[in-house]
Parts: structure tokens; C-alpha cells; sequence
């Protein structure tokens, strides 16, 4: 009895310890809190705090529909090749969906603001033509396919400095030409590039920028530079509550010539504000007369126009362009804001070519016609 009894008592302790154990295994730890996303209004709406970092993200970008017809502008390339039986030429859309995806960051450092910024780019639509090679293996440019996917910024900006993948400061530190679709028929400059460049700022409405620049090969005008002599390029710009007055200047290496534009833009009024930009620039040495700071026929253009806005929701926008070949161009459309972020605009083109059948001039849009018109309609996705 008495070792059976031991046995029951070692068996109920061996038991109980286990159960014990057993519970002490299922204990579950308090949760903790959960991080949430926290908003950073520092860079303006849209920005968030990356968890764990000091460093503010936003994610946007666009949705762009286009629909264009005619034979002027920049989209013409469907009506100038043969069409698919070789009987003449194409008479129909030029169609093209772009998704636009951005991305930004800020953080403050003790050297300043550290920024970046990235645009890639992903289309589907007709192919322009190779107005440059018009002949039977191009006759089918026009296609619609899904297009390669370009990157068109991906740039680092430490403070005023600046580097990377961006439109070159010719372009985008004077403005471009106006609020038209089609702004570049009679074109000001060509945009891609990486480059190196500082940007500062003098105080009372004055600031400026030096950019160090590698070039791009566009549209037949090959100007990458294969030295190690960069292009440079410099501006001075001041801006009041009245407008801005602003002038570029460019050195291209490669051929050794030198351009440069003005720019005078007014604020009339709330309603309407105006621009006129000039060009000048040599082009003794360039093989087809334009290179990547004068991409213009002929040494001098000039464009001008202005923004009409009726309402918070409507704008009319307009411009008129010409250069030195004698090429004349006008753009005029009406932009409205069906809802916050969706805005459908319809653009009508015109273009004189000033040296129409000359067999050695290149042009930046070759249009099959002494006279055309084009036009485009857009519904574009801000987001």
C-alpha cells in the first residue's frame, strides 16, 4: 500500500508540474502598438513618412489619352508613310496611352535639402515615322504597339546641386515655350541629358544655374558629346510679382557653336498672363544645320502667346512661332477641368514650312504638305 501510494502521489506531482509547464507555454505577450503611416506636409500635399526613416515619400504621376489627326505637329507621323496595300498614304488617328509613374523624397540634412525625383514612362500607340528615312522598310512605323519603356528623370539634388537624368537647364530653367500641347512644331530645344548642375539662389528675386551636360541623340540630331568635354550651360533669371525675365546660354562642345534665349513673361492679370521668347544661335559647323541648343531652322526663332483663364475650371492657351527657314507655326486650345485631377483639352496645329521640297534641309517635322493642319484632343489623369 504504502509504495502504491507513493507511486499515485509521484504520478499526481509529475502531472501537475506538466500541466503547469504546459500552461506557462500558451502565455501570450501584450501586442504592441502598431506604426502607422505619418504624413509629412514639409514638401507640400501627398508626401509620407518612409516607417522607420526620416525621409518623405510621394508616389503620383498620370494617365494621358491622345488622340491626334491631320499632318502638323509632332504626332503626324501615321498620315506619311504608305498604307498597308501600298496604294497611297494613311488618313487616320494617331492614338497614344502614356502611364506616367513619379516618384519624390525629401529629407533635411545639415548640407540642406537632400531630394530626388523619378519619372518612367510606359506607352502604347502609333509609331512616329522616321521622317528621316521614308522609304519601304519604314511602312509600317505607324503600328500601334506597346512602346519601350523610357525612364525620363531619375535625378539626386543635394542643396543646390543637382545629378543625373533630367531635361536639360536650357529647357527647363527659362520655360518652356506655352501651355499648348504642341509647343515644340517650331522646336526650342531638345530636352533629354544627364547632366551636373548647380542652382542657387542671389535673394531679392534673382537666382541662377550652371549646368554641366552629356547631350542626347533626337530625332536625327545626334549630339552626345564623345569627348570629355561636357556642354556648358548657364542662366540668370529674376522673378517679381509682375512676371520674370529670364536668359539662357549654351556651349556645344562637340561642334563648338554657341546659342542662347530671352524669355519676358507678364502677369497681366489674374485672369491673363503673356510670353515672348527669342532664339539666336551659330550653326556654320553643324551637319544639318540644328544641333542640341538650335534645333531651330536657320540662326534665330522666336515664340510668343498666353494663357486666358475664364474660370477656375477653363483656360484658353495659344501660340505663334516662327524662325529664321521662314517656318511659321500656330497653336491654340481650350483646356477644361471636368473634375479635380481630370482635364480634357482640344488643340488645333498649323504649320508653313518655309523650304517645303527642299531636298537637304532637315526639318524637325517634315510634313508632306507646303501647309498643314493638325490637331489633337487629350484627356490626361493627374494623380
Amino acid at each position: 500500500m504504502n509504495i502504491k501510494s507513493l507511486l499515485l502521489g509521484s504520478a499526481a506531482a509529475l502531472i501537475a508540474v506538466s500541466g503547469a509547464r504546459a500552461a506557462d507555454a500558451v502565455v501570450v505577450a501584450e501586442p504592441e502598438p502598431a506604426e502607422y503611416v505619418k504624413i509629412c506636409d514639409v514638401y507640400g500635399a501627398g508626401y509620407f513618412y518612409i516607417p522607420g526613416t526620416e525621409t518623405c515619400l510621394r508616389i503620383g504621376g498620370y494617365l494621358r489619352y491622345d488622340i491626334g489627326v491631320g499632318d502638323s505637329g509632332t504626332l503626324d507621323g501615321v498620315n506619311n508613310v504608305p498604307d498597308h496595300l501600298g496604294n497611297g498614304t494613311h488618313d487616320t488617328y494617331y492614338k497614344n496611352m502614356r502611364f506616367a509613374l513619379r516618384t519624390y523624397t525629401g529629407q533635411e540634412t545639415e548640407l540642406g535639402t537632400l531630394k530626388t525625383f523619378t519619372e518612367t514612362r510606359f506607352q502604347f500607340g502609333n509609331k512616329s515615322n522616321d521622317y528621316s528615312n521614308q522609304s519601304a522598310s519604314s511602312a509600317n512605323d505607324w503600328q500601334a504597339v506597346n512602346k519601350a519603356a523610357s525612364l525620363n528623370f531619375a535625378w539626386i539634388q543635394l542643396g543646390g546641386l543637382r545629378l543625373g537624368k533630367d531635361e536639360t537647364t536650357y529647357d527647363s530653367f527659362i520655360g518652356y515655350a506655352g501651355n499648348v500641347l504642341q509647343d515644340t512644331i517650331i522646336p526650342y530645344g531638345i530636352k533629354d541629358t544627364n547632366l551636373i548642375s548647380y542652382y542657387f539662389d542671389a535673394g531679392s528675386g534673382f537666382s541662377g544655374v550652371v549646368s554641366l551636360e552629356e547631350g542626347t541623340d533626337a530625332s536625327g540630331i545626334s549630339d552626345t558629346i564623345d569627348s570629355y568635354v561636357p556642354h556648358v550651360v548657364g542662366g540668370l533669371k529674376y522673378k517679381g510679382d509682375w512676371g520674370a525675365i529670364t536668359g539662357v546660354v549654351a556651349y556645344d562642345s562637340n561642334y563648338e557653336q554657341v546659342a542662347g534665349k530671352v524669355r519676358l513673361d507678364v502677369n497681366v492679370s489674374k485672369q491673363l498672363s503673356l510670353f515672348i521668347m527669342g532664339g539666336y544661335g551659330t550653326d556654320d559647323k553643324f551637319p544639318k544645320g540644328r544641333g542640341q541648343y538650335k534645333p531651330w531652322g536657320g540662326n534665330w526663332a522666336v515664340w510668343g502667346g498666353g494663357t486666358y483663364k475664364f474660370n477656375d475650371k477653363t483656360a484658353f492657351n495659344a501660340q505663334v512661332s516662327a524662325d529664321d527657314a521662314k517656318n511659321v507655326a500656330l497653336a491654340a486650345n481650350i483646356a477644361y477641368t471636368i473634375v479635380p485631377g481630370f482635364t480634357i483639352t482640344t488643340e488645333v496645329n498649323y504649320l508653313h514650312d518655309g523650304k517645303f521640297g527642299a531636298a537637304d534641309d532637315f526639318r524637325w517635322s517634315k510634313p508632306n504638305k507646303e501647309n498643314s493642319v493638325g490637331g489633337i484632343l487629350r484627356f490626361q489623369r493627374n494623380f
